[in-house]
């Protein structure tokens, strides 16, 4: 699934740092929190790799 906006992918970046343990679970809040309990590494992968020109900044 890509992401939807900016704003959407930036959190789906930051719950997959938190997945690879490059940055801590606890600094996770809102979406990314989310993303990161019921998202796949894979999945977010897939999110917060799409292009950001192509993006809104908020859906």
């Amino acid at each position: 699934m890509k992401a939807q906006s900016k704003a959407q992918q930036q959190a789906a970046g930051a719950a997959l740092s938190a997945k690879r343990g490059d940055s801590k679970v606890s600094d996770l809040q809102g979406a990314s929190k989310e993303m990161y309990d019921d998202m796949t590494e894979e999945e977010l992968e897939e999110m917060a790799s799409t292009k950001r020109s192509e993006l809104p900044d908020e859906a």
